[in-house]
């Protein structure tokens, strides 16, 4: 899949840069907690920033199931710190908070068709101590992120499409050239 993704990219028909900012807006998407609508996001960076939407959107494979647990710690670890909250320490305190959302997520769901009350509590805690430390940390990470994905990548996209255009301009001054038929022998001069 990544040999895929890495061909594909390089066969964008645009520039350098503006792939590299379609790159830029897939990477630092990854940073985000809007974990399935990453393909959304990363499409309207890429448009407001004037980037490649094909490469945005593969560039969001950044954010794979071998980067989501380093990323989500870097992220979380940031937001604590830049709001000035203690971050959770254990893990069962964190799966915790993911089960009491999901359960407050269904018994609302639920209490919309039954007589049960709403409750918002887990949600609400899960979004002060996870979501909200988690979308703030991810910005800087993953600014820092993308922008190295976008000024190591310019470079390699530049030179491979030069070497490709230089590539298909061979071979039509090859094609150009009238080439001996097998009658007439070598071309005289």
């Amino acid at each position: 899949a990544f040999s895929y993704v890495k061909h594909r990219v390089r066969r964008l028909p645009d520039t350098p840069e503006k792939i590299g900012r379609g790159i830029w807006a897939g990477v630092f998407t990854t940073f985000t907690p809007f974990y399935g609508l990453h393909f959304i996001v990363a499409a309207i960076i890429a448009k407001v920033m004037r980037g490649n939407f094909l490469a945005a959107l593969m560039a969001t494979f950044f954010g794979n199931p071998l980067t989501y647990l380093p990323i989500a710690a870097i992220s979380l670890g940031t937001g604590h710190w830049l709001l000035g909250q203690r971050p959770q320490s254990d893990v069962t305190s964190l799966g915790g908070k993911f089960a009491d959302a999901g359960r407050d997520l269904w018994g609302n769901l639920l209490a919309v068709f039954t007589p049960a009350r709403a409750d918002w509590h887990g949600l609400a805690n899960f979004y002060y101590d996870i979501f909200y430390p988690y979308m703030i940390g991810g910005i800087l990470p993953g600014v820092i992120a993308a922008t190295t994905a976008y000024y190591l990548s310019v470079p390699v996209l530049r030179a491979y499409q030069n070497r490709r255009r230089k590539k298909l301009q061979a071979k039509l001054e090859q094609l150009g050239k009238p080439q001996p038929r097998d009658d007439e022998g070598p071309a005289a001069g």
